[in-house]
């Protein structure tokens, strides 16, 4: 397992300048996180950074919406952690439709950056 304090600053800083992007009503991935922020495959690694994010993010607005990142399958992964109600909660407040097991509709919600659709990501070194 990674160990959080080994990921790289620049990482952190493109997965954190991303989700602050991410317009209400919508959600992004870990793994397409990691892929935007040039490391395709570390969806753990954006995991962890959005990890120490959550529960030390106020839920009025002024923090990054680390709400907006699910997973693959397009469920919350906060549930082990104690915030998977209140991550439920905070997207549908946004009009993110989740249906009775808990998963969001990606084709439907899924956002891309405009200037990321079609050019691949350019890798960290």
């Amino acid at each position: 397992m990674t160990d959080p304090a080994q990921i790289a600053p620049a990482f952190r800083d493109r997965v954190l300048a991303l989700v602050a992007r991410i317009p209400e009503g919508h959600v992004m991935t870990y793994g397409q996180l990691a892929l935007l922020a040039g490391q395709p495959g570390a969806a753990r690694q954006a995991g962890f950074v959005m990890n120490s994010l959550v529960g030390g993010v106020s839920t009025d607005g002024s923090g990054l919406p680390w709400h907006r990142v699910i997973n693959a399958q397009g469920r919350v992964s906060t549930h082990k952690v104690g915030f998977g109600d209140m991550q439920e909660a905070l997207l549908r407040a946004e009009g993110v439709p989740l249906d009775a097991t808990g998963r969001c509709d990606l084709a439907a919600r899924q956002w891309w950056p405009e200037e990321e659709r079609g050019a691949p990501p350019t890798p960290l070194l």
